[in-house]
């Protein structure tokens, strides 16, 4: 394989992801949540505590709203987010969390911290730190999530 196929930071970050995120979802097993996909996740990810739009959430996750309320759907059907109708607009609903929902939000904040230290611990404070703040400005011009 080519040398810059592999060793550059799109991939690196990729696969950096992937290593993070299953991670995430083995401690999320371990603490009985062993039932939501990595696609699933998307839907969580990208929820905001007091509920989103189906269309902003595939904005959001960088899919069509066809392909978010499939996933909605699943996520529904698992009892973590429930459809409400949004007090600005009669006809919209909201995708918000259950009860339930926010227990696994819990979870998977915990999960979370637990990952990004294990991150610490092997690359150092310094680099998990530059690493956020880095990507942080590099995304956030690109996505707002409000």
């Amino acid at each position: 394989m080519i040398s810059w196929r592999r060793q550059n930071i799109g991939r690196r970050m990729n696969e950096s992801v992937r290593r993070f995120d299953g991670r995430i979802m083995h401690l999320l097993r371990e603490r009985g949540y062993n039932y939501l996909s990595l696609a699933q996740l998307s839907v969580t990810r990208n929820l905001d505590d007091d509920g989103t739009r189906l269309t902003e959430l595939a904005r959001r996750a960088g899919m069509t709203k066809q392909s978010m309320g499939e996933l909605v759907k699943q996520v529904e059907d698992l009892q973590l987010i429930e459809r409400r109708r949004d007090p600005l607009d009669a006809r919209a609903r909201l995708i918000c969390f259950t009860p339930s929902g926010f227990d696994w939000l819990e979870a998977f904040h915990q999960s979370l911290m637990i990952a990004e230290a294990e991150m610490s611990a092997e690359i150092g404070p310094e680099a998990v730190s530059f690493i956020n703040h880095a990507l942080g400005k590099y995304s956030d011009d690109w996505f707002d999530p409000h």
